[in-house]
């Protein structure tokens, strides 16, 4: 099973879009995002809803979620 896995993400705010160049996880190692190839309202494995930012970080592909209403950045985890 997957849970959430809060973050902090440094995010670019433009013209009403928002688009995270970098994530910080919990231990403070920091990943620059190298692109993102897909953005769209999904659900995550972890439970719950939101943007789902589909990025690529050192030539893996990773999920990241944003939710709108809490204003959190997360990936989906494992336990």
């Amino acid at each position: 099973m997957l849970r959430r896995v809060y973050i902090d993400v440094l995010a670019q705010f433009h013209a009403g879009r928002v688009r995270p160049v970098s994530l910080t996880l919990a231990d403070g190692r920091r990943y620059v995002i190298d692109r993102i190839t897909d953005v769209r309202r999904a659900p995550s494995e972890s439970g719950g809803a939101g943007l789902r930012y589909t990025c690529v970080i050192l030539e893996r592909q990773v999920a990241l979620y944003f939710d709108e209403w809490e204003n959190v950045w997360w990936y989906d985890g494992r336990k």
